[in-house]
């Protein structure tokens, strides 16, 4: 499960391998895009995959734009720590994951693209 613990230690892991600058911007924003992918109606879970909970995620992420700098990196990395989590993981060479990246952040993809993306492209790892 990615928790806003979880996402400020791989911001701030992010911000130094890559820069930019550290910190959030909204902790109210980040704490809704983390949570949203766990969203409950009724005792049902609104996004009951993993690959629903990561698209979710990630276009939260990217669209509430909670960090000061990284949104986009971040919001990756969460999205595939979700991924791998459930055993899973994207199979898409670095310019696909780039469009995908700038397309969810620019509002060009919604859940439902994304998600179609993911469907697309992940594999379930296989044991080692």
């Amino acid at each position: 499960m990615i928790t806003v613990e979880v996402a400020l230690g791989i911001h701030c892991v992010l911000i130094k391998k890559y820069g930019g600058h550290p910190g959030v911007r909204d902790q109210t924003l980040l704490k809704s895009a983390i949570a949203r992918p766990y969203h409950t109606f009724d005792g049902k879970d609104l996004y009951p995959t993993s690959l629903e909970k990561a698209a979710a995620l990630i276009e939260s992420i990217l669209i509430n734009h909670p960090f000061m700098d990284g949104n986009k990196r971040t919001g990756y990395v969460l999205m595939r720590i979700l991924l791998l989590d459930d055993r899973k993981d994207i199979k898409a060479d670095e310019d696909d994951k780039y469009d995908l990246v700038i397309s969810v952040a620019a509002g060009n993809l919604p859940y439902d693209g994304i998600l179609n993306w993911l469907k697309k492209r992940v594999e379930n790892k296989k044991e080692s």
